[in-house]
């Protein structure tokens, strides 16, 4: 975990903020763990900051691939709307 770069802790804490990156995604990516993954937040994040993490994270099915109800892909809802030529497309 010492040898990641500053960019590569962004990344992660980014990562792991969004609700359907898995702790799976991460570890494919940066090769860490969920428990470093953790360990990296709480050590880089506020004690405030930390808590609401945690407390968003426990029990989402989203963050842990076995626990997912889609195999692949994100979820997009309908209502949506399209981005196309750099634009965003009315409906």
């Amino acid at each position: 975990m010492s040898e990641l770069s500053e960019r590569d802790i962004d990344r992660i804490i980014e990562m792991a903020w969004e609700d359907r990156t898995t702790f799976d995604a991460i570890e494919a990516q940066f090769g860490l763990s969920e428990k470093e993954v953790i360990k990296l937040m709480r050590r880089e994040m506020k004690p405030s900051s930390w808590r609401m993490w945690r407390e968003r994270v426990q029990g989402r099915n989203t963050k842990h691939q076995k626990k997912r109800n889609f195999d692949e892909g994100t979820f997009k809802s309908t209502r949506q709307k399209n981005i196309s030529s750099n634009k965003i497309s009315k409906r």
